[in-house]
Formats: structure tokens, sequence, C-alpha cells
């Protein structure tokens, strides 16, 4: 009993299985049929229950069951090789029935139509029989043919889905000719749209009625040559006022982007304008073959279907006369485009977002009223089958090969397909901020990457600031790099302001020598029409371009905001001509870490998915960023864009980067420079003489007054038991150190300093000296 009850449990369970698994079993199923029924037909093999099986297709099919297990077979290989498509089945049924039927009549009649059941297996078997005795006997053998003819065609045109009208087409393509539209079709579907788009004979009472709209389906429209026409006006009672005229309904198309020239053959080496030779060898970049391509992207997919009639069922259930006329795929996002009728506000789509993002099931809905260049609406929705951009094919491509720049870097594919690149040196400088798992690292290291494929390090040189230590860890010993990978904040302090005075030193060279850009003093130096001065030992070489990279200048502002704060907006300031340039990243892009100066500073902004609209609007200066969907979403706003341009972020692999790595260390060994994370000689390593004695007081009052937030000479008297004097005295130190605002009359004062500030300052009044780690690095 329990046995049986187990059985039946599964057998009660088989609904539970995959249906893919399910389908794969029917058509295991139909080849085993097969089998059976190729034992027991063609070799009279298979036991009492093949030869069984072979006499019951001989009394049904006749001769052409002979045929069966091929046909059996041929469904078996169907049923596992595609997906299940229910809206096919009763066209399928019933177009495999009639062409039985009329190969079967034909059969028996060819045979001499035999009346008796035991010859009608060397005939058309028994439905042959029941297909042609009926219209022999009642038309004459000589009718019933070609109609059995007509119908096994008939049959093959429901069993392919193929209309009467569409013969001429269909030959065509076969033959490979242009297919032309027919005016006899044209006639009909116009003849068809007048019909359905007539009014009712009765209409409501006390109520306009709205004109019917006819919608095209999302498949019908792809197929579509033409638009259909627009329908008549519909009469409206006296009393009621003419409806708008409604827009023509156009077919949705798929707007596909600007085919990209052939990409170079595989292991040819990208030239660029200028090569410099690295001591007597010559430096050769990473072959493009090591950064492997991804699969051809899509143009459409019956996800894009479904979404176009989603978006046009909001339209009809708000009476909104406005229509899809087409959409751009992109690898990430869809952008569905939509244009309104006469007379009808923009507002009437964007006051939908909610509902359109319901109904495509998502709420990371983004509109553009309008699409920038286009008299239409842009709806951008997340594709539920997203495709990966590999930077091996953003560098591949004509926008990547025609810019011979070496500070080019590719960023990724736009939402109409075209490829992304940047050049860094035109930038000037990129703020990228996105929260975590946005894609923010990893557009760190295809831009790395990037420069480390098309750039010698004569070309370019790098300095890495990496606080949270394992970021850039895998480029180390890179022959690019001026200093090691920098993770203390104190020593990116001090590399960014070597920074500072290596721009002043090539500012005196360029103003010495009459030039206004390090790409003129880089040709004059080459062409020998700058050099030295006679007796001087310098000897002239061209400069490379600099790139910073800071992995979390959030962490960098915590620790010396004002430090780091000045050195940077001193870089950004002038660093663009003399060849020095600033990427800077952070997951925190809150006002007290991307300050004012550095945004005014920072033209072009690179902004991944945001936790909220706040960080959108201080990395943008305009909302979006919050509606991204991370992994590589983002918005690229470079310097001078008025809008933002959608992009997924390129892509690149662990082992990509350890190959690109490994080829460059390869070809030449780190030359560093010494000195840069130093602390300089001018700098305070003392305590000021104004503190005098009163140091650890006045650390005391610091930490009192900043874990506080609380600004009074009354609270320094209670809480560390001094007199008024020496209060006033400690108050009087901290505002000439920034911590306090200026007196106020009985007020207390405002605190200038946040607690995660705190360290820096105390660090700062102690002499701003090297602390143990320095001294033990250094």
């Amino acid at each position: 009993m329990k046995l049986g009850k187990s059985a039946g449990k599964a057998a009660g369970r088989t609904r539970e299985i995959d249906p893919a698994h399910r389908r794969d079993g029917l058509g295991v199923g139909f080849i085993v049929l097969a089998v059976i029924s190729a034992a027991g037909i063609w070799w009279g093999a298979g036991g009492p229950v093949g030869r069984g099986f072979s006499a019951a297709v001989g009394a049904v099919f006749g001769t052409p069951g002979v045929l069966l297990p091929l046909l059996l077979v041929v469904v078996g290989i169907v049923l596992m090789t595609t997906e299940a498509n229910p809206e096919s089945r009763p066209r399928v049924a019933v177009g495999t029935l009639l062409m039985v039927l009329g190969v079967l009549g034909l059969v028996h009649l060819f045979s001499g139509s035999p009346t008796e059941p035991g010859l009608w297996s060397g005939a058309g078997g028994g439905l042959g029989y029941l297909a042609g005795t009926p219209l022999a006997s009642g038309l004459s053998a000589f009718v019933a043919v070609p109609v059995l003819v007509l119908l096994t065609g008939y049959g093959f045109l429901v069993l392919t889905g193929t209309p009467v009208r569409e013969l001429p087409n269909r030959m065509r393509r076969l033959m490979g000719k242009p297919v032309h539209d027919d005016e006899d079709d044209v006639d009909e579907v116009e003849a068809n749209a007048a019909e359905q788009d007539e009014p009712d004979e009765e209409p409501a009472p006390a109520r306009l009625r709205r004109p019917s709209r006819r919608r095209q389906s999302a498949a019908d429209a792809y197929r579509e040559d033409e638009a259909p026409p627009e329908p008549e006006a519909v009469a409206q009672e006296d009393e009621a006022p003419a409806p708008p005229k409604r827009v023509p309904r156009k077919p949705v198309r798929v707007i596909e982007p600007a085919s990209e020239p052939d990409n170079p053959p595989t292991g040819e080496q990208m030239s660029l304008a200028i090569r410099e030779p690295i001591g007597e060898t010559e430096y050769n970049l990473p072959p493009p073959d090591m950064l492997p391509t991804g699969p051809v992207p899509k143009t459409r997919s019956s996800a894009n279907d479904a979404m176009i009639e989603a978006i046009t069922g909001v339209l009809d259930q708000f009476n909104v006369d406005a229509q899809v006329t087409g959409f751009t795929r992109g690898p990430t996002v869809t952008r569905y485009e939509i244009e309104l009728g006469p007379a009808v506000k923009v507002e009437k789509i964007t006051q939908l977002t909610r509902n359109i993002a319901y109904a495509v099931a998502t709420d990371n809905v983004r509109l553009l009223a309008p699409i920038p260049g286009k008299s239409a609406v842009g709806i951008e929705v997340p594709n539920t089958d997203r495709e990966m951009v590999r930077l091996g094919d953003v560098l591949r491509s004509a926008n990547a090969r025609n810019e011979q720049h070496p500070m080019v870097i590719g960023l990724g594919k736009d939402i109409e397909g075209h490829f992304l690149c940047a050049n860094l040196a035109k930038m000037p400088h990129l703020l990228v901020a996105g929260s975590t798992g946005s894609g923010k690292s990893s557009f760190v290291n295809s831009m790395l990457v990037s420069l480390l494929s098309r750039a010698t390090p004569e070309e370019v040189r790098m300095i890495l600031i990496d606080p949270k230590m394992v970021e850039l860890t895998p480029y180390e010993g890179i022959p690019h790099l001026i200093t090691p990978i920098i993770t203390q904040p104190k020593k990116a302090a001090s590399a960014l302001t070597w920074l500072v005075e290596e721009m002043e030193q090539r500012y005196q060279d360029m103003q010495a020598n009459k030039v206004r850009h390090v790409d003129d003093f880089n040709r004059k130096v080459r062409s020998g029409e700058i050099t030295a001065p006679l007796g001087s030992e310098r000897e002239y070489r061209p400069y490379p371009y600099i790139l910073c990279i800071v992995d979390e200048l959030a962490d960098l502002m915590m620790t010396a905001p004002r430090d780091v704060e000045d050195a940077v907006v001193r870089i950004t300031q002038k660093a663009r001509a003399a060849g020095i340039h600033l990427v800077l990243a952070t997951q925190r892009p809150s006002v007290d870490v991307v300050t004012g100066l550095i945004k005014t500073n920072v033209p072009s902004r690179l902004a991944f998915a945001t936790s909220s609209l706040t960080d959108s609007r201080v990395i943008l200066d305009q909302p979006g960023a919050e509606k991204l969907i991370g992994m590589g979403d983002g918005l690229y706003l470079p310097m001078g864009a008025g809008k933002p341009v959608r992009m997924q972020g390129a892509y690149v692999s662990d082992d990509e980067i350890a190959d690109v790595v490994g080829f460059t260390k390869e070809q030449a060994e780190p030359s560093y420079t010494e000195g840069v994370t130093a602390q300089k000689a001018g700098e305070k390593k003392e305590i000021d003489a104004d503190i005098g004695d009163d140091l650890e007081l006045l650390v005391q009052a610091t930490e009192l007054i900043v874990t506080s937030q609380f600004g009074s000479t009354s609270m320094l008297q209670r809480k560390l038991r001094v007199g008024f004097a020496k209060a006033g005295r400690l108050m009087d130190l901290l505002e000439t150190r920034g911590v306090v605002g200026p007196s106020e009359g009985s007020k207390a004062r405002d605190v200038l300093i946040k607690p995660d500030e705190l360290e820096n300052v105390i660090w700062l009044m102690r002499g701003g000296g090297p602390g143990p780690e320095d001294e033990i690095d250094g």
C-alpha cells in the first residue's frame, strides 16, 4: 500500500518537472517509437510488439506507412531542439491532418481503390479509403484527384502558416529575388482597415464615443512594409463635439546602429602617432587578440515585443492618442520611441511614468521628453535579456582605431549600439561615482587596460592611489608607474603635492621656450628646436602624459581633507596644458567628499547607479543616476555636453587583466621616481610656537568640541577645569586652525570640523610629522 501511495504521489508531481524536460521526454518518446516501428516495418523484427505495430500501421496508413519511422524521428528532434509554441499547435495539427488525408486518398485512388479491408495495407490504408472512396463514388475519380491535390496543398499552407497571398513573395525569397508589394494586397489591407474602423451602430447614450483605434501587434508590425492608412473620421452625434484627429498608425521599426567597419585582423598591433623606443629595445604593445570579443548583439527579441504591447496597453487604457513607432535596443536597456497625436501634451506621457513602470514590471523606467534631436518621447526600459560589452570589441571598433592619441580609453556602448571612446587628455579631468556593485571598479579596470593596450611608458606615466588596498593590486609593477601603488592617505597627499610641483616645473619650461601646451613642447624637443643652454647639465626630453587615478576619494577626504582638496583644485585648475590629468572615483558622492571647488574644476562626469536622487544631483547636477540598474549601466556627461549619454560600461575579466599586465612587464621594468611620497622639507615638523605647552589641553578641547559639535567656552571651563582666560585662549587657537568659527557674542561658536576629520586635525596640531607606519616603510 505504501509503495502504491508513493508511486501515486510521484506521478502526481510530474507537473512540477521543468517544461523543457517534459518536452525533451516527449521527444525521446517519439524517437523510441520510431525505433520500434522501424524494427517492425523495415526489418520484420521487434518480436510480437514490432509485428503487431507493423500490421496496425499498414492497416491505418497503407503503403506510405513505411515512412512513419522517419517522420517520428523528425518530430522527436524538433521537439527537443525548439521552444514550445502553444499558439501554433492547432494550426500544425489541422495542417498535418489535411495533408495526411489528401496524400493517403491519392495513394488509395492510384492503387485501384480496393474495397476489401485486407487489401488496404497495399494501398492508402483505412484513412486513404475514408478520404478517397466517398469522393470517387460521388464525383468520379477524375474529379476526386484534383480535389485531393488541392486538399493536400491547402494542408501544407496551413502547416507552414503561409497565406495564399504570400505565395509570390515566398517564392521570390526562395529564388533570391527582391520582394515587391502587390497592389491587390494593399487594397485588401485598406478595405479591412476601413471595415474595422467603422463606428458602432448604436452609440452609448450621454457619453462621447471614442474613435476606435486599430493598433498592430508587435510581431505583425515587424512584418509590415508600409503603414496602414489613416482611418476615416467617425461620425459623431450632433450635440457632441468632434474629437481630435488621430495620428496614422505606423509600424514599429527597429532603429539599428550604423554599421562599423571591419575589425583589424587578429594579431595586428594598433598604430599610434608617436612611438618612442625605451632604451635600446622597442616597446611592443599587447596584441589585440589578447582581449577576446563578445557575441554578435541582438537587434530585437521577444522581450522587446512584450514591452511594446505593455506600453501600448497603457496608452490605450488612459485614452492617450500616441503610439510606439520604433525602438533602439542597447546592451542593457532599450529606448522605445513614442509619437504623440495632434494636440496631445507631452505631460500626458510623463504623468504615466509609474503606470508604465507597473505595466513593464520594473521601477527602473527612465523617460526622455523629448529624445534629443527627435520629435518623440523616449522610454528607457531595462532588457530582461541584457548583453555584455567586452573591452576587446570597444578597442577594435572604428572609433577606437581612428583615434591615434595614446590617452584614448574604451568606455563601452551607448543605447543606440555605438561604441564609445574618450580621450582623457581632452576631458581634461574625470569624476566617477557610483554605489557598491554599480560598475565603478570595472570601469577603472577597463580604463587601465585600455591605456596599457595603447600607450607605452614613454608616452603615459601613472600614479595609482588605492586607499582600499586591494582594488589596484593586479597592476603592481607595470612599467608605466611613477611610484609603487599608494595605499596610505598621507602618502597620497604627498604624491598630489609632488604633482603640483611637477606641474609648476613644466610650466616654467614651457614659458621659457614660449610654447603653450606640452604637445608643442614635445614636438619641438624631438625636432631639435628646443635644446638646453650651453654649459647646462640638463637635457631636455619629451614630457610624458601623467595620469593620477584615485580609486576612493572619500578615504582621502576623511583623513586629509584640506591638503587633498587644495592639491586637487590646483591641479585641475592648471594642469591641462601641462599634460597632467586626474581621474577621481568615489562610491560616496556626498557634498563633503565632492566639494564645490572639486566639481567646478572637474568638468567631465561619469555616474553609475547611485542610491539616492541627492547623490545623482551631486555627481551630474541633474537626476537620472538613481534610475540606473547597476552592473555597468551609467550616464556619461563629457565636458561641454548638455545631456548625459546612457551607456553600458565595457567589461574586462581578471584573466584578461593578468594577461595584459604580464605582457607589459615582459617589455620593460618600472622606473620609479624618488621623493614622490616623501614629506617635503618645507612642511611643518614642530609644534607651533603659539601653542607652547598647551598642546595636550588643545587636543582635549578639540576632541570635546568636535565630538559634541558644540563650540562653547564655558563648556571648556567645566570639562577641562580651567579658568576663563585659559578657556578663551584655547578657543582662539581653535579658531585660527579652522576648528570653530568666529565669536558671535554670547552664542556658541559654529563647529567647522566633522567627527570623521578629527584624526587629521589632531595630527596637524601635533606637528604633522610622519606616523609610525611611515617610519616603518621609510
